[in-house]
């Protein structure tokens, strides 16, 4: 899934990003005359607003957190890493982990990787991300989000964590 839809939304982001605002070979004249764009909240006659990935790479992380049935985010790795930064004091978790994100200049694309509850409506749950993380972004940051896709990695089972290591049958 992640494929075509990602190649999709980050060629939107990246040709958003790497558009041309002043005049380059042929537009001499017409570019100089051209009104400046006010499409976007970001962009105006006064000036641009520029969002780091950093800061919508949170901001995507927070709002995904915040839906029931996430457990966490994150692949294998990240998580592990993740569980022994933990226990390192004074560490702070990464609120970005498992997000990535690709921000151009009025639009970005958001990658999730989550874990979910178990008994939690995998396709109910990816709806309730999908348009929590959009609204979220758009509110905060202006910026149009063309795509979320999310990647279930795992399945939390509440004895997993919970559960003393089993003890061996034979001495």
């Amino acid at each position: 899934m992640t494929s075509t839809t990602a190649g999709k939304g980050a060629e939107n982001a990246r040709a958003e990003a790497g558009k041309d605002t002043g005049g380059g070979a042929g537009q001499g004249a017409a570019a100089a005359k051209a009104p400046a764009r006010t499409s976007s909240a970001l962009v105006s006659d006064q000036g641009t607003t520029a969002i780091a990935d950093a800061v919508v790479q949170k901001i995507a992380g927070l709002a995904t957190r915040e839906v029931r049935g996430v457990h966490n985010l994150g692949g294998g790795a990240a998580r592990a890493f993740g569980a022994f930064r933990d226990r390192i004091p004074g560490a702070s978790a990464s609120v970005g982990q498992g997000v990535s994100v690709e921000v151009g200049e009025t639009q970005a694309a958001v990658d999730l990787e989550i874990v979910v509850e178990y008994g939690v409506s995998i396709a109910e749950l990816a709806r309730a991300v999908r348009r929590n993380v959009i609204t979220a972004i758009e509110q905060m940051t202006g910026l149009e989000v063309v795509e979320v896709n999310i990647n279930v990695n795992d399945v939390f089972i509440e004895e997993d964590e919970d559960q003393p290591p089993a003890r061996e049958r034979v001495q």
